[in-house]
């Protein structure tokens, strides 16, 4: 079983060839092909983790689609004084799909 490691937007996520994986957002259209760096390397039994090999592998995905994630209510209150904030957000995320690791 072949799979790496990847750092992707603050995070390392575990991917093999095939997987679908969501990402924060990367500034890249539908459809194209990005890179990610490959933090260690896990072949077999061979783990590779030394800079100057993990520099010649390359783990490329395809951009599948960019979206927004589930919406998340802040909400602050105080007791008694009358004080109470609203608040929302939703992440940008794109979700890709990891087509070679070489």
């Amino acid at each position: 079983m072949v799979y790496a490691i990847v750092r992707a937007g603050g995070r390392q996520e575990k991917v093999s060839v095939g997987d679908l994986v969501t990402l924060d957002r990367v500034p890249a259209e539908a459809g194209s092909t990005i890179e990610l760096p490959a933090v260690m390397l896990v072949d077999g039994d061979k783990v590779t983790t030394s800079a100057e090999d993990l520099a010649k592998v390359k783990v490329t995905a395809e951009v599948v689609e960019n979206l927004r994630g589930k919406k998340i209510v802040i909400h602050k209150f105080k007791n008694k004084t009358g004080y109470h904030k609203r608040q929302g957000h939703r992440s940008e995320l794109t979700r890709v799909k990891v087509t070679s690791i070489a």
